[in-house]
């Protein structure tokens, strides 16, 4: 086995050198009709969800654990060889996955715990060789979502908590074991390209690769480089497909084809996370389902089935997609509370997908009462909150035709100065209802 994965990383070396020469001239991004057609897809798809899994599920403290706990990374890893989760099912998560409506999945392929979910040749560290396991769950993912036409997408930390070569930033200085006199920040750069290599390489086509970590730098005096256009271009070269997006909480990069916000809405910053300007590339926020986004046993608060359909739609108002948690549990199976949301989700998607999928943000910014999406000349007036039996929509456009979504009864409206004015007979109940406008 050592052999083997000696020789690929020889090939893999060769391969990233012909990559990274061919594109080292680059000075500006332009992106091939692949990628443009990825990015059109991804803005369609609308939902997706990110699994936050590694040996940290162990410890049932969350994916910060080793950061949090301050211990021994050499204390740390020794879990590994414990980690043996027998009741990891591809085909089950996938299967979950699709029936919840999400159109892809985003697997974080190494955290900031340095841990590797793949046969990786760059590191012992990884499910494979350090675990009693021994299974390459990246590929059985890649292959089921290949199989059950889920796109995969791969998170992937830029910052490290393990590996001595990584220059440490803000996180990370209090665990126990460092040797800051390997810091190596070349050869640290290269085993990250490495690794992409073999993700983009080895496991089909991939659909994102969603970086996570150069915060981590945010507090240097000197700004930190973290050549980061020369590793898009490499990705780009591997897959020009493959789209590229940057958790890093700031305006996008020269090189990056979607735009992340965490924990908040496009255009909203209750978390601190999101005060970045909104671009014009594909959106895509990240919420966890509960709080944690690695499993931690004590936190089973857990947000009900109408508060995540409702954040999905708001999501969708902002024309942007929602990519929602899950963290599956030691043994490999996504809990319960999970599960039954997922299930949830997906007889509320399979009912109104309509109004999501494929559909840009409304004409009209998110209100109090909810939110509006556009699919050509049909317009979806989501409706959270309303006590009243009438509803004034700021609309500028003409309105043929008015009628609810669900039972595609007519509903009345009226012209007035600031727009029109839907009527109903009784104010509007549940979770979300729906008033599709057939406009002009």
């Amino acid at each position: 086995m050592k052999i083997l994965k000696n020789i690929l990383r020889t090939s893999l070396i060769a391969a990233l050198f012909i990559a990274t020469t061919a594109t080292a001239q680059t000075t500006s991004y332009t992106p091939t009709a692949q990628n443009i057609q990825a990015r059109e897809e991804f803005a369609q798809d609308r939902f997706g969800i990110f699994i936050h899994w590694g040996i940290y599920s162990m410890f049932a403290q969350g994916e910060w654990y080793l950061q949090n706990a301050e211990i021994d990374k050499r204390e740390y890893a020794k879990v590994a060889d414990a980690f043996y989760p027998h009741k990891f099912d591809a085909k089950a998560w996938v299967s979950a996955i699709k029936d919840s409506g999400a159109k892809y999945i985003c697997f974080t392929s190494r955290h900031h715990d340095s841990f590797s979910m793949w046969d990786t040749a760059e590191s012992d560290f990884n499910i494979v060789d350090a675990t009693p396991f021994g299974r390459d769950v990246i590929k059985e993912l890649a292959d089921e979502c290949h199989k059950q036409g889920i796109k995969l997408h791969l998170y992937y930390s830029h910052l490290d908590w393990m590996r001595d070569e990584y220059p440490r930033g803000r996180t990370g200085k209090k665990i126990i074991g460092r040797d800051t006199t390997k810091v190596n920040w070349p050869e640290y750069y290269n085993f990250m390209n490495r690794q992409l290599t073999e993700l983009l390489t080895n496991y089909g086509p991939i659909g994102a690769i969603w970086f996570d970590g150069v915060w981590d730098h945010d507090e240097d005096t000197v700004p930190f480089n973290w050549q980061l256009e020369e590793q898009y271009a490499l990705i780009h070269k591997l897959q020009p497909a493959c789209l590229v997006g940057n958790n890093h909480h700031i305006t996008p990069f020269e090189g990056e084809d979607i735009q992340i916000f965490e924990r908040d809405l496009p255009g909203e910053n209750t978390a601190g996370l999101s005060g970045q300007s909104i671009s014009r590339l594909p959106l895509e926020t990240c919420q966890t389902m509960n709080g944690m986004w690695g499993y931690k046993l004590i936190d089973q608060n857990y947000k009900s089935l109408d508060t995540l359909i409702r954040y999905l739609v708001s999501t969708a108002g902002k024309g942007a997609n929602l990519l929602m948690n899950v963290g599956p549990q030691p043994n490999g199976e996504i809990p319960a509370a999970a599960i039954e949301r997922l299930k949830g989700m997906g007889e509320w998607l399979r009912a109104n997908g309509e109004t999501i999928y494929g559909t840009t943000a409304g004409d009209i910014p998110a209100q109090d009462w909810g939110v509006t999406t556009r699919k050509g000349d049909r317009l979806f007036v989501h409706i959270f909150n309303c006590n009243d039996t009438e509803l004034l929509l700021p609309l500028t456009c003409k309105v043929k035709k008015a009628f609810t979504y669900a039972d595609k009864e007519p509903v009345k409206t009226k012209k007035c100065k600031e727009g029109i004015k839907l009527l109903f007979p009784e104010a509007p109940q549940g979770t979300d209802y729906i008033v599709e406008l057939i406009t002009k």
